[in-house]
């Protein structure tokens, strides 16, 4: 498993890996509900470079042997010393540790943005495969929230569990 910026050359391969991924992602992320396409990759590629030129957002393909199998990417959150990483990933690439693998190079990226002392990954309460990520990485439960955002869809309750890491204190 690899990290690498995602770029525009991405698009086809980025379509590909969400559109055998739908099924998959759809109880979990509210954006593969209305499915996936070129134009939809095109729009989220674009975005991507602009994020990632203003240091808001840092997505990044997880590639196995070349290929695309998943996305994982650093938010900034307000306040400023908290970013959140996100992931998710092709159903065939699950089980192997790609998540976790990919979450804790990102803890790194995260803690080496300026200011950056906390990161947090939030999943849905049902999701047990995400939320074994932040639980081998040494996060701790801070929270569980109910956002009027995600209500209870397919698999999804609709409660966000928080998990967080604090970089230790320098002397």
């Amino acid at each position: 498993m690899k990290l690498r910026r995602l770029t525009d050359a991405d698009a086809d391969e980025l379509v590909r890996a969400v559109t055998e991924s739908l099924a998959h992602l759809r109880p979990w992320a509210p954006w593969a509900a209305n499915g996936y396409d070129a134009q939809t990759a095109a729009a989220f590629l674009r975005e991507a470079a602009v994020e990632w030129e203003r240091g808001t957002a840092f997505p990044h393909a997880i590639t196995v042997d070349g290929a695309i199998v998943g996305v994982a990417t650093v938010m900034r959150r307000e306040p400023a010393d908290l970013a959140e990483i996100g992931y998710w990933l092709h159903p065939a690439h699950t089980g192997y540790g790609h998540a976790t693998a990919a979450s804790a190079e990102l803890v790194e990226f995260a803690f080496a943005l300026d200011g950056v002392r906390r990161v947090q990954i939030w999943h849905d309460e049902a999701n047990v495969a995400s939320g074994g990520v932040p639980r081998r990485l040494g996060f701790t439960e801070v929270d569980r929230r109910t956002p009027p955002r995600q209500a209870p869809v397919g698999n999804r309750v609709g409660v966000d569990v928080v998990w967080e890491l604090r970089r230790p204190a320098r002397p």
